[in-house]
């Protein structure tokens, strides 16, 4: 297990890669919620908006995962956790004021980057909508 990278994925990289050829600058590995050990993968603060790459194995695709051949009871469970988690994460956030994205690790970093800039452009409008009142 140790081989598994907490961060910088290939498929992570490629996300920010795209991310950055938008013009968008971001945080990476960050804990939006303060006493929670919850880290998004990109997070923009002031925007108040946290991107999550969620791996098709660790998370449970709905279209690629797989079920494991060894120790299947466990990594049911773990899996079953896992999306718990990210349910919950998702709620204390959206409570927060946080946006919240979640991209699968199969989708094209094109184009997810572009769901990711559409959500920062209608944030940054929102803000300065504000601003201006």
């Amino acid at each position: 297990m140790k081989s598994n990278k907490g961060r910088d994925t290939k498929p992570e990289l490629a996300l920010r890669r795209a991310v950055h050829a938008l013009g968008l600058r971001y945080r990476v590995a960050v804990r939006p919620l303060p006493g929670r050990r919850r880290t998004a993968d990109l997070v923009f603060p002031r925007l108040r908006i946290a991107v999550f790459l969620d791996g098709c194995f660790w998370h449970g695709c709905p279209e690629h995962h797989s079920v494991a051949k060894t120790n299947s009871t466990y990594w049911a469970e773990k899996v079953r956790v896992n999306r718990e988690r990210d349910a919950d994460t998702d709620r204390l956030l959206k409570e927060a004021g946080w946006s919240v994205i979640r991209i699968w690790e199969h989708e094209d970093p094109t184009e997810a980057a572009q769901r990711v800039a559409a959500a920062v452009h209608t944030a940054r409008a929102a803000q300065t909508a504000r601003r201006d009142q």
